[in-house]
């Protein structure tokens, strides 16, 4: 991989190796967002009031129902001209922009947060309600509840699903290189650009991608082993 890298004289290897470090840097904290939301959403859905309901249903099914890409869009261009009319309700008539990154991060994490509260979802659904029945029969509280029984099982079932909303989140952050964020691929098409080389940057950009879906794969294997282990201790 090195060797490709640092082939010929382009001396592109550093700007590849810095945005495999932003696309990991977009991934993990768009991942970590749609964590957060998908883990509000989930639970709106399975036992909020119905406007709350129907909001994340409309979340969800909107967020699902369109590309990704246009929800960059959508939210590089909209999300500009909102907190600029909002910062003129204040007496700021300048000019609003977003970072291309801040845009990168909020766009992914919302795709990403989307797919996340269905998998959740479905994984609390999992969890059999005789357990639960069980558990509030003995006198435990909600809290008590949620931490010994339901979260365990709930992680143990969600797992896999969280690995491919992982690898789609990281995939996804190729679609910001449309708002200039130097990430894998802008910088991938920066240098073929340069070089008059597209095959062999666009082919090293894949094996960098392959590499970091590879690693991610184990490393969600290993966490969903570790989780089975864990659930199975506790009922010994």
């Amino acid at each position: 991989m090195l060797d490709l890298l640092s082939y010929g004289a382009t001396g592109w290897g550093d700007e590849l190796l810095q945005g495999a470090g932003m696309t990991l840097l977009v991934a993990v904290l768009a991942y970590l967002i749609g964590l957060g939301a998908g883990c509000l959403t989930a639970a709106a859905k399975l036992s909020g009031p119905l406007p709350l309901r129907w909001l994340a249903a409309t979340y969800t099914t909107v967020v699902r129902g369109v590309p990704a890409l246009l929800v960059i869009w959508l939210l590089f261009y909209g999300g500009s001209g909102l907190i600029g009319w909002m910062a003129l309700l204040f007496g700021y008539g300048g000019r609003v922009e977003l970072s291309a990154f801040a845009v990168g991060v909020a766009s992914v994490g919302l795709v990403s947060g989307a797919y996340a509260a269905e998998v959740i979802r479905g994984a609390v659904q999992a969890v059999p309600k005789g357990q639960l029945e069980a558990a509030r029969a003995l006198g435990m509280h909600r809290l008590l509840i949620l931490r010994r029984i339901l979260a365990p099982q709930a992680l143990r079932y969600a797992l896999p699903g969280l690995g491919n909303v992982w690898q789609m989140t990281l995939k996804d952050t190729t679609l910001v290189s449309v708002v200039s964020l130097a990430e894998l691929m802008r910088q991938a098409y920066v240098a073929s650009g340069s070089t008059r080389q597209p095959f062999f940057f666009y082919l090293v950009a894949a094996l960098i991608y392959l590499v970091m879906t590879t690693l991610s794969e184990t490393g969600f294997r290993a966490l969903s082993r570790r989780a089975d282990r864990g659930v199975r201790r506790a009922a010994a």
